[in-house]
C-alpha cells in the first residue's frame, strides 16, 4: 500500500524498523542463548599421556585425566552449565565391567573433577554401556546377539551408584533400554542416593549422525545396528509416549537426541512438559558444520550460533554441544 506520492501509507507496517542497528536486534531478540545453558560433552581415555585429536571431529580430542581436568577448568571460566562425560576404558568385556569399577576411568574422572570445582559445574555422567563392552552394544547381549534387556538394567543401576559415589552430579542414561530409568532411580534411592537427578535420553533416535561419535568413544557396535532399541526416525508420537514413560518412572529432565534433524520434536516434547528439557547437538551436526567453514562455504561463528538460536528457539533449555565453551566465549563478547 503506498500514499499519492509513491511512499508507504500511514501505519504501513515495517518489522526492518526493529532491525535497523545491532543494539535494536539485541533488545528485540525474542530466543537468546546464555553461556550457562550449554553443556560440553568431553570424551576421557585410560592410559593416555596427551591428549589424541578425534580426526572426524576437528577441534576434539579424547582427553588424558590430566587435560579433561584443565578442559574443566576452562569449562568453569567460560561460564557454561556443565560437562557430559563419557569414557573409554584400556579394557572392555561382555558387560562393560569397566563402567562401574572405582577405578574405572569416568569414575575417576569425576573423583578428581569434583575435587577440583566442587559444584562449580554440573558434572553430568554418560549412563551407558557401548564405550565399555567389547561387542559395542548399549547393554547386555544374549547368545543369539541380541540386547537382553532387563539384565541389562540391573547393570544400568550399578554404573548409576558408583558414578554417584564418585562425585556426579547427575546421571544421563542413554541406552534406550525399557524400564531404565525406574532401574537407576531404585538403584540411586537404595544407596542413599536420593539426591541425585536422573537426565533421561528420553528420545534418542537411531541416527545417522552419530558417525563421529563411534570414533571418538570408540564403541561402534561389532555386529548388526542400535535400531531395535534406539527410536525409529519417522516416529513423532512415539517420542511423546518414551518421555511420558520417562517421567513416570521417575526422570527429572528429559533430552532429544539428535538436536537439528529432530527440532520438531524438541518442539513438541517442550509444549508437552514441564520439566527441563535438553537437546544433544551430536558430533554429526558438528562435523557438517565444520567441514563446511574449513572449505570456505559458510562463516563458522555465524552458523555455528545460528544452529545453536534454533535448538533453543525450538524449546530446548539446555544444549549440549562440542562448541560450548568456544561459543560461551563468543556470547560473552556481546
Amino acid at each position: 500500500m503506498t500514499d499519492r506520492a509513491g511512499g508507504a501509507a500511514p501505519g504501513f507496517a515495517r518489522g526492518r524498523r526493529l532491525r535497523s542497528t545491532p543494539a535494536l536486534r539485541r533488545l528485540t531478540a525474542q530466543t537468546r542463548v546464555a553461556p550457562a545453558d550449554l553443556v560440553l560433552p568431553v570424551f576421557v581415555k585410560q592410559d593416555l599421556a596427551e591428549p589424541v585429536p578425534i580426526g572426524s571431529m576437528p577441534g576434539v580430542v579424547q582427553h588424558s585425566l590430566d587435560s579433561v581436568r584443565k578442559a574443566a577448568h576452562e569449562a568453569a571460566e567460560a561460564g557454561i552449565g556443565g560437562l557430559m562425560l563419557f569414557g573409554i576404558p584400556a579394557e572392555k568385556d561382555a558387560v562393560g565391567s569397566q563402567a562401574d569399577a572405582a577405578d574405572g576411568i569416568v569414575n575417576v574422572a569425576l573423583q578428581q573433577l569434583r575435587a577440583d570445582l566442587g559444584d562449580e559445574l554440573v558434572l553430568m555422567a554418560d549412563l551407558c554401556l557401548c564405550e565399555y563392552t567389547d561387542h559395542g552394544h548399549c547393554g547386555v547381549v544374549t547368545p543369539a546377539g541380541v540386547v537382553d534387556n532387563d539384565p541389562t538394567l540391573d547393570r544400568y543401576a550399578a554404573v548409576a551408584i558408583a558414578q554417584a559415589q564418585a562425585g556426579a552430579h547427575l546421571v544421563a542414561p542413554s541406552g534406550m533400554m525399557d524400564g531404565q530409568v525406574a532401574a537407576i532411580r531404585a538403584g540411586l534411592d537404595s544407596a542413599a542416593f536420593s539426591e541425585i537427578p536422573i537426565l533421561a535420553y528420553a528420545a534418542k533416535y537411531a541416527s545417522g549422525f552419530y558417525g563421529p561419535f563411534r570414533e571418538a568413544a570408540e564403541g561402534a557396535p561389532q555386529f548388526g545396528d542400535r535400531s531395535t532399541y534406539q527410536m525409529d526416525p519417522p516416529n513423532a508420537a512415539e517420542a511423546l509416549r518414551e518421555v511420558a514413560q520417562d517421567l513416570a518412572e521417575g526422570a527429572d529432565a528429559v533430552m532429544v537426541k539428535p538436536a537439528l534433524p529432530y527440532l520438531d520434536i524438541v518442539r513438541q516434547v517442550a509444549d508437552a512438559v514441564s520439566v527441563p528439557v535438553a537437546a544433544y547437538q551430536v558430533s554429526g551436526e558438528y562435523a557438517m558444520v565444520e567441514a563446511a567453514a574449513a572449505n570456505g562455504w559458510i562463516d563458522r561463528e555465524r552458523a555455528i550460533l545460528e544452529t545453536l538460536v534454533a535448538i533453543r528457539r525450538a524449546g530446548a533449555g539446555q544444549v549440549l554441544t562440542y562448541w560450548a565453551v568456544e561459543a560461551a566465549r563468543w556470547l560473552a563478547r556481546g
